[in-house]
Protein backbone atom coordinates (compact mmCIF):
# COMPACT_ATOMS: atom_id res chain seq x y z
CA UNK A 1 0.00 0.00 0.00
CA UNK A 2 1.83 2.94 -0.94
CA UNK A 3 2.66 5.95 1.59
CA UNK A 4 0.04 8.77 1.72
CA UNK A 5 3.31 11.18 1.34
CA UNK A 6 4.19 9.12 -2.03
CA UNK A 7 0.66 9.49 -3.37
CA UNK A 8 0.50 13.55 -2.92
CA UNK A 9 4.18 13.50 -4.45
CA UNK A 10 2.90 11.19 -7.74
CA UNK A 11 -0.61 13.73 -7.94
CA UNK A 12 1.51 17.20 -7.50
CA UNK A 13 4.14 15.58 -10.25
CA UNK A 14 1.18 15.00 -12.30
CA UNK A 15 -0.49 18.16 -12.01
CA UNK A 16 3.00 19.77 -13.04
CA UNK A 17 3.01 17.91 -16.11
CA UNK A 18 -0.32 18.87 -17.21
CA UNK A 19 0.01 22.60 -16.63
CA UNK A 20 3.03 22.54 -18.50
CA UNK A 21 1.54 20.74 -21.41
CA UNK A 22 -1.65 23.43 -21.36
CA UNK A 23 0.88 26.24 -21.26
CA UNK A 24 2.77 24.83 -24.39
CA UNK A 25 -0.62 24.00 -26.46
CA UNK A 26 -2.00 27.90 -25.42
CA UNK A 27 1.10 29.17 -26.61
CA UNK A 28 0.90 27.01 -29.67
CA UNK A 29 -2.78 28.45 -30.38
CA UNK A 30 -2.16 31.61 -29.36
CA UNK A 31 -0.48 34.70 -31.76
CA UNK A 32 2.68 36.52 -29.98
CA UNK A 33 1.22 39.71 -30.30
CA UNK A 34 -2.59 41.48 -31.20
CA UNK A 35 -0.80 43.42 -33.96
CA UNK A 36 -0.50 41.35 -37.55
CA UNK A 37 2.75 43.19 -38.02
CA UNK A 38 4.69 40.88 -35.63
CA UNK A 39 5.98 37.61 -37.39
CA UNK A 40 7.61 35.10 -36.46
CA UNK A 41 10.21 33.00 -38.57
CA UNK A 42 10.18 28.83 -38.36
CA UNK A 43 11.71 28.71 -34.96
CA UNK A 44 9.00 31.41 -33.61
CA UNK A 45 11.86 33.79 -33.33
CA UNK A 46 10.36 37.59 -33.93
CA UNK A 47 11.18 38.82 -37.39
CA UNK A 48 11.53 42.58 -37.55
CA UNK A 49 8.95 44.19 -39.20
CA UNK A 50 9.38 44.69 -43.17
CA UNK A 51 9.56 48.89 -44.08
CA UNK A 52 8.20 49.61 -47.57
CA UNK A 53 10.77 50.51 -49.75
CA UNK A 54 10.23 54.54 -51.27
CA UNK A 55 12.51 55.77 -53.36
CA UNK A 56 12.41 59.32 -54.78
CA UNK A 57 13.79 60.10 -58.23
CA UNK A 58 15.55 63.99 -58.34
CA UNK A 59 17.71 66.15 -59.21
CA UNK A 60 19.19 68.47 -56.04
CA UNK A 61 18.77 71.68 -57.71
CA UNK A 62 14.76 70.61 -59.25
CA UNK A 63 12.38 72.89 -58.61
CA UNK A 64 10.05 69.83 -58.49
CA UNK A 65 12.26 67.81 -56.55
CA UNK A 66 12.06 70.70 -53.81
CA UNK A 67 8.30 70.41 -53.88
CA UNK A 68 8.06 66.92 -54.15
CA UNK A 69 10.53 66.26 -50.99
CA UNK A 70 8.20 68.81 -49.00
CA UNK A 71 5.15 66.36 -49.37
CA UNK A 72 7.02 63.49 -48.90
CA UNK A 73 7.85 65.46 -45.68
CA UNK A 74 4.46 65.59 -44.75
CA UNK A 75 4.23 61.72 -45.22
CA UNK A 76 7.12 60.95 -43.34
CA UNK A 77 5.30 63.01 -40.70
CA UNK A 78 2.37 60.51 -40.32
CA UNK A 79 4.09 56.95 -41.11
CA UNK A 80 7.44 57.98 -39.30
CA UNK A 81 10.70 56.90 -41.09
CA UNK A 82 11.09 53.49 -39.52
CA UNK A 83 7.73 52.25 -41.77
CA UNK A 84 9.05 53.16 -44.62
CA UNK A 85 13.29 52.11 -46.27
CA UNK A 86 13.61 55.83 -48.12
CA UNK A 87 16.45 56.26 -50.32
CA UNK A 88 17.19 58.97 -52.81
CA UNK A 89 18.32 58.45 -56.84
CA UNK A 90 19.80 60.90 -58.65
CA UNK A 91 19.38 61.92 -62.16
CA UNK A 92 22.10 62.79 -64.61
CA UNK A 93 23.79 61.93 -67.66
CA UNK A 94 27.04 59.44 -67.28
CA UNK A 95 29.94 61.18 -69.09
CA UNK A 96 33.81 59.76 -68.53
CA UNK A 97 34.85 63.21 -69.91
CA UNK A 98 33.51 65.20 -67.20
CA UNK A 99 36.72 65.71 -65.05
CA UNK A 100 35.12 66.16 -61.88
CA UNK A 101 32.22 63.93 -60.97
CA UNK A 102 32.35 61.52 -64.40
CA UNK A 103 28.45 62.76 -64.86
CA UNK A 104 26.60 65.75 -65.99
CA UNK A 105 23.66 67.36 -64.40
CA UNK A 106 20.52 69.21 -65.86
CA UNK A 107 20.92 71.94 -63.60
CA UNK A 108 24.88 72.77 -64.20
CA UNK A 109 27.63 71.25 -61.83
CA UNK A 110 26.36 73.13 -58.56
CA UNK A 111 24.00 70.20 -58.99
CA UNK A 112 26.27 67.53 -58.83
CA UNK A 113 27.58 68.96 -56.12
CA UNK A 114 24.23 68.91 -54.78
CA UNK A 115 23.60 65.21 -55.51
CA UNK A 116 27.13 64.59 -53.69
CA UNK A 117 26.52 66.36 -51.01
CA UNK A 118 23.51 64.79 -50.51
CA UNK A 119 24.52 60.89 -51.49
CA UNK A 120 27.57 61.04 -48.94
CA UNK A 121 25.15 62.51 -46.20
CA UNK A 122 22.68 59.71 -46.95
CA UNK A 123 26.12 57.55 -46.32
CA UNK A 124 27.74 58.24 -43.92
CA UNK A 125 24.76 58.60 -41.27
CA UNK A 126 22.78 56.16 -39.55
CA UNK A 127 19.21 56.44 -41.44
CA UNK A 128 17.11 58.33 -43.04
CA UNK A 129 15.87 60.03 -39.75
CA UNK A 130 19.12 61.39 -39.65
CA UNK A 131 20.10 62.83 -43.05
CA UNK A 132 16.31 63.79 -44.27
CA UNK A 133 16.39 67.00 -42.14
CA UNK A 134 19.68 67.79 -43.52
CA UNK A 135 18.03 67.73 -47.17
CA UNK A 136 14.72 69.83 -45.89
CA UNK A 137 17.32 72.20 -44.71
CA UNK A 138 19.86 72.57 -47.70
CA UNK A 139 15.75 72.80 -49.71
CA UNK A 140 14.99 75.85 -47.53
CA UNK A 141 18.18 77.87 -48.43
CA UNK A 142 16.96 78.20 -51.56
CA UNK A 143 17.85 76.13 -54.66
CA UNK A 144 20.81 78.11 -55.66
CA UNK A 145 22.53 77.61 -52.79
CA UNK A 146 22.68 73.61 -52.72
CA UNK A 147 25.77 72.36 -54.05
CA UNK A 148 27.30 75.22 -52.36
CA UNK A 149 30.11 73.25 -49.26
CA UNK A 150 29.30 76.06 -46.86
CA UNK A 151 25.83 75.86 -47.00
CA UNK A 152 26.24 72.11 -46.41
CA UNK A 153 28.23 72.22 -43.49
CA UNK A 154 25.85 74.81 -41.48
CA UNK A 155 23.27 72.62 -42.16
CA UNK A 156 25.03 69.75 -41.30
CA UNK A 157 25.63 71.64 -38.24
CA UNK A 158 21.99 72.59 -37.24
CA UNK A 159 20.91 68.95 -37.76
CA UNK A 160 23.50 67.45 -35.51
CA UNK A 161 25.10 65.56 -38.17
CA UNK A 162 29.45 65.27 -37.55
CA UNK A 163 30.62 66.73 -41.20
CA UNK A 164 34.46 65.80 -40.32
CA UNK A 165 34.38 63.20 -37.95
CA UNK A 166 31.84 61.26 -39.99
CA UNK A 167 33.81 60.87 -43.02
CA UNK A 168 31.10 62.85 -44.78
CA UNK A 169 34.24 65.56 -45.54
CA UNK A 170 36.27 63.14 -47.00
CA UNK A 171 33.59 61.67 -48.93
CA UNK A 172 32.68 64.88 -50.81
CA UNK A 173 36.03 65.74 -50.96
CA UNK A 174 37.43 62.33 -52.48
CA UNK A 175 36.51 59.92 -55.55
CA UNK A 176 33.60 58.74 -53.17
CA UNK A 177 31.38 61.13 -53.92
CA UNK A 178 31.72 61.58 -57.46
CA UNK A 179 31.82 57.27 -57.57
CA UNK A 180 28.11 57.24 -55.64
CA UNK A 181 26.94 59.62 -58.11
CA UNK A 182 27.53 57.32 -60.84
CA UNK A 183 26.20 54.87 -59.02
CA UNK A 184 23.13 56.30 -58.37
CA UNK A 185 23.01 57.70 -62.28
CA UNK A 186 23.26 54.26 -63.31
CA UNK A 187 20.55 52.73 -60.91
CA UNK A 188 18.07 55.57 -61.86
CA UNK A 189 18.79 54.25 -65.52
CA UNK A 190 18.01 51.30 -64.44
CA UNK A 191 14.94 51.79 -62.61
CA UNK A 192 13.74 53.11 -65.78
CA UNK A 193 13.56 56.60 -64.02
CA UNK A 194 15.32 58.22 -67.00
CA UNK A 195 13.89 56.56 -69.76
CA UNK A 196 10.77 58.44 -68.03
CA UNK A 197 12.08 61.94 -69.79
CA UNK A 198 14.42 62.28 -66.90
CA UNK A 199 11.47 63.17 -65.18
CA UNK A 200 12.15 64.82 -61.79
CA UNK A 201 10.67 63.87 -59.33
CA UNK A 202 9.63 60.51 -59.58
CA UNK A 203 8.20 58.77 -56.44
CA UNK A 204 8.28 54.75 -56.34
CA UNK A 205 6.61 52.91 -53.81
CA UNK A 206 7.70 48.87 -53.30
CA UNK A 207 9.51 49.51 -56.78
CA UNK A 208 7.27 50.96 -58.95
CA UNK A 209 6.27 53.99 -60.00
CA UNK A 210 3.42 55.93 -58.19
CA UNK A 211 3.44 59.14 -59.26
CA UNK A 212 5.60 61.82 -61.03
CA UNK A 213 5.94 66.01 -60.84
CA UNK A 214 7.25 67.77 -63.94
CA UNK A 215 5.39 70.95 -63.30
CA UNK A 216 2.14 69.34 -62.75
CA UNK A 217 1.30 65.77 -61.21
CA UNK A 218 0.65 62.69 -63.37
CA UNK A 219 0.91 59.24 -63.34
CA UNK A 220 -0.76 59.50 -60.04
CA UNK A 221 -3.69 56.87 -60.19
CA UNK A 222 -4.05 56.60 -56.17
CA UNK A 223 -4.13 60.54 -55.85
CA UNK A 224 -1.23 62.81 -54.75
CA UNK A 225 -2.28 64.58 -51.56
CA UNK A 226 0.26 63.61 -48.45
CA UNK A 227 -3.07 61.28 -47.44
CA UNK A 228 -2.29 59.43 -50.64
CA UNK A 229 0.35 58.37 -50.31
CA UNK A 230 0.05 57.06 -46.85
CA UNK A 231 -2.96 55.36 -47.86
CA UNK A 232 -0.34 53.66 -50.34
CA UNK A 233 2.20 53.06 -48.11
CA UNK A 234 0.18 51.50 -45.15
CA UNK A 235 -1.52 49.36 -47.10
CA UNK A 236 1.67 48.11 -48.91
CA UNK A 237 3.20 47.91 -45.44
CA UNK A 238 0.70 45.60 -44.40
CA UNK A 239 0.89 43.68 -47.56
CA UNK A 240 4.31 43.00 -46.84
CA UNK A 241 3.78 42.32 -43.44
CA UNK A 242 0.59 39.96 -43.67
CA UNK A 243 0.90 36.62 -41.18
Amino acid sequence: MRSPVLTATIILALCCTLFTLAAVLQSAVSPVSDSPRVQQNFHGQLLDPIPVPVTLGVMSRCPDALLCESVFDEVLDIVGHAKVDLSLTFIARLDASEPTFGATCMHGPEECAGNVHELCVAKHTASSSVWWPFLLCLNRQGRNRIGIEAGAKHCAELTNIDWVGSGIEACVKGSEGPRLLRESAAYTEELGVKRLNRKSCTILINDKVRCIHDGEWYQCDAGHEPSDFVDTINSEYDRLNAS
